[in-house]
């Protein structure tokens, strides 16, 4: 295993983190199975796991929780707010009024005192960055969180909460979470230019393109996995963005396959590669899939790799567009581009 500094935290990290979205309900994962898996990302020299409140209604973090018991000061934990939890209108958002519940809540389902790194899941455009930050600064000082972070936010509202933080005097966002990947690469154009400025973190999420480069996706294969069957959109390959998706990859296989390399490690070493990034988290349901996704834990792709993805997918080009979750409120409502 590798490891970087998070950010200009000090913190060392491994290049590999472990997130547990799929602890639960999502991802069909049990308690014994996400025990398993924990115990052998730790072995491994995982040092962090990702989680968040949404993540099957708080389920993924009572068994992050359980499975950490006891070896809790190992762990760089890191959880995330912001997404609604229920009906209730102000059980979500970046309001102090939410945030602080939000975090009593985390904590309590964790069975921990406090968090390392405290995410903002997604940009609030209801609530002022003011009113996220003091809240957050605050928290902290409380002990209750010792970093905080943003999780998919436009490069633009990045940049603003840097600004926002200097000119109020309060604790910043400290890491960014973005997805990325060899198929997705619309960050590389501004969010990981503008981390690298103010020396964010990147923790990046769904490198292996929600299983398009876990190399059980291949043309002429059904398409079986458990993505597949709750999103069949996105995997359907009749669709025009799916097909250019199917085409990179029988291409990406042949990369792969030259450089004696999985399509996960592939995948993998590609994103870590970046030098914005600081580690890639894996989401395996199963310790098969973790066995498989920390084969990539060493993996360095050469430069004429490195060349060739670019040949097949151009630096800052989306093949899945219209799966981005950063895209800024201004276009996808008419009305703000209207008078």
């Amino acid at each position: 295993m590798q490891y970087r500094t998070l950010g200009r935290t000090g913190v060392q990290v491994s290049t590999l983190a472990l997130g547990a979205m799929n602890f639960g309900a999502i991802g069909r994962t049990g308690q014994e199975e996400a025990t398993a898996i924990v115990d052998a990302a730790l072995e491994a020299g995982v040092n962090v796991i990702d989680t968040a409140d949404m993540y099957g209604r708080g389920e993924s973090e009572e068994m992050v929780g359980k499975a950490i018991a006891g070896r809790r000061d190992d762990i760089v934990l890191a959880t995330k707010a912001t997404m609604p939890m229920g009906e209730e209108r102000n059980h979500r958002g970046g309001s102090r009024r939410w945030l602080v519940t939000a975090l009593e809540d985390s904590l309590r389902r964790l069975g921990v005192d406090h968090v390392d790194l405290y995410q903002m899941h997604r940009w609030d455009p209801a609530t002022s960055d003011e009113e996220t930050l003091s809240a957050l600064t605050d928290l902290q000082r409380a002990g209750k969180i010792r970093y905080f972070g943003s999780s998919t936010f436009p490069a633009h509202r990045i940049v603003q909460a840097q600004w926002a933080a200097r000119e109020l005097r309060l604790g910043r966002y400290v890491t960014e979470q973005p997805s990325y990947s060899i198929l997705q690469r619309g960050v590389e154009t501004h969010v990981l230019p503008v981390t690298e400025e103010y020396g964010l973190g990147v923790l990046v999420w769904s490198p292996l393109a929600s299983g398009w480069l876990s190399g059980a996706i291949r043309e002429g294969r059904d398409v079986a996995t458990h993505r597949s069957t709750v999103m069949p959109d996105r995997f359907d390959p009749s669709l025009p963005a799916n097909r250019a998706r199917l085409d990179a990859v029988e291409r990406l296989a042949g990369v792969a396959e030259g450089a004696g390399l999985t399509m996960i490690q592939l995948a993998l070493g590609f994103v870590t590669a970046h030098p914005g990034v600081t580690s890639a988290l894996i989401g395996p349901r199963t310790p098969d899939h973790l066995r498989a996704q920390l084969a990539a834990a060493d993996t360095v792709l050469p430069a004429d790799v490195l060349d060739a993805i670019d040949e097949i997918v151009a630096p800052g080009v989306d093949l899945a567009p219209q799966e981005k979750h950063d895209t800024p409120p201004s276009l996808l409502d008419s009305s703000l581009r209207r008078r």
